[in-house]
């Protein structure tokens, strides 16, 4: 059984923690080109990391970089909040990067609103997915029969957080689409979906989540993915990395890094299963580390590419 003690954070205490980190990361987030703050290869010494909550991707890649780049010298910050308290944060200077933009569908509102004051930096996966998942032995195979076998899934649908893209396209195009109305559409978060679908899937119940590609949850869980014929989910997405206005010019070494940055799915999958299975979510720098221990080429590797 997996244990995640990882902090989940609400809209109210990120924008409390988003004011204490724009007090300490202010030389960061600034803009400031003085020679004093910029590390041997050109770059401000402090980076702060904006981690959308509850993304695993997400939270595994910004563990990554803190790892590589502490390792290089810099002082990283790194603050997990929702979603949209990262992207009006990095709108307003107060964090430099964030890796975990999804594109064209799930992140398109915040690009529309705040993408005037980012930089687009690169694209580190380009298979990404939102799906609607039910147990591998359910009785459907398509969400085109999910409404006439509701009752089969307890009449329930259980999804993440409020503020997630994936909650919004669930339900202003899945539901409608597919004539869900009648389900009850559970807002959660994701430990309390990934709860939830444990506990089915010890008690050899049906059940239906929002879930999306990448996920350690599809090594952990018999899960499968419905069939989505009118494509209401969205097709495959990519995942990017974006910058505050100003990030190239003040980290001109990373910024090379983070355009040659890739993951495939073995790495990606490795690294997400060490951080959220084998080390149970409670340390996600501490198990990034130990990751980079077991594969010293990813860096050799990434930085001749990059060619720094």
């Amino acid at each position: 059984m997996r244990n995640r003690t990882r902090r989940t954070a609400l809209a109210a205490s990120a924008l409390v923690a988003g004011l204490a980190l724009t007090a300490c990361s202010s030389d960061s987030g600034s803009g400031s080109s003085d020679d004093a703050d910029r590390l041997d290869n050109g770059d401000l010494s402090t980076v702060s990391i904006g981690v959308h909550s509850g993304w695993d991707e997400g939270i595994a890649v910004s563990a990554l970089f803190q790892a590589m780049l502490e390792e290089d010298g810099y002082t990283v910050e790194s603050q997990e909040a929702d979603a949209g308290v990262v992207y009006t944060g990095m709108a307003g200077g107060d964090f430099d990067v964030n890796f975990d933009m999804w594109l064209p569908v799930t992140h398109a509102d915040y690009l529309e609103q705040y993408g005037d004051d980012l930089e687009q930096l690169g694209v580190w996966y380009d298979d990404a997915v939102l799906t609607i998942a039910v147990n591998e032995d359910a009785p459907i195979t398509s969400l085109d029969e999910l409404a006439e076998n509701a009752d089969a899934f307890g009449n329930r649908i259980v999804g993440i957080e409020s503020g997630a893209g994936l909650t919004r396209i669930t339900q202003d195009e899945a539901i409608p689409t597919y004539g869900l109305e009648d389900m009850e559409f559970v807002v959660s978060s994701t430990p309390a979906m990934l709860a939830e679908l444990q506990g089915a899937t010890e008690a050899g119940e049906n059940i239906a989540v929002t879930l999306w590609r990448p996920h350690w949850a599809y090594d952990e869980y018999p899960v499968r993915d419905l069939e989505d014929p009118e494509g209401a989910m969205g097709e495959a997405e990519e995942i990017h990395t974006v910058g505050r206005t100003g990030f190239s010019e003040d980290y001109p070494t990373l910024t090379k890094l983070i355009e040659e940055f890739t993951l495939s799915d073995e790495q990606l999958f490795s690294l997400e299963n060490l951080m959220f299975n084998e080390d149970g979510g409670s340390d996600p720098l501490a198990s990034a580390q130990t990751w980079l221990e077991e594969n010293p080429e990813f860096v050799t590797d990434l930085k001749e590419s990059a060619g720094v």
